[in-house]
């Protein structure tokens, strides 16, 4: 049973909670693993989820 998320901790929509990816280059290394590149998703900047965006209060009358 899948657990609820808490409010504070929006998924992220761009990278649906995955921030950060391994490409590969196409290049081997000596032992035969590929090589690979670390990327972060731009929009959580690799936390995997995004702050609620802040609300507007209206002061005074």
């Amino acid at each position: 049973m899948a657990q609820p998320t808490p409010a504070r901790a929006r998924i992220c929509a761009d990278c649906d909670g995955f921030p950060v990816v391994a490409i590969t280059t196409g290049l081997r290394n000596r032992d035969g693993s590929r090589q690979t590149l670390a990327a972060t998703c731009r929009t959580c900047n690799g936390h995997g989820h995004t702050t609620p965006a802040a609300t507007l209060a209206r002061v005074g009358r």
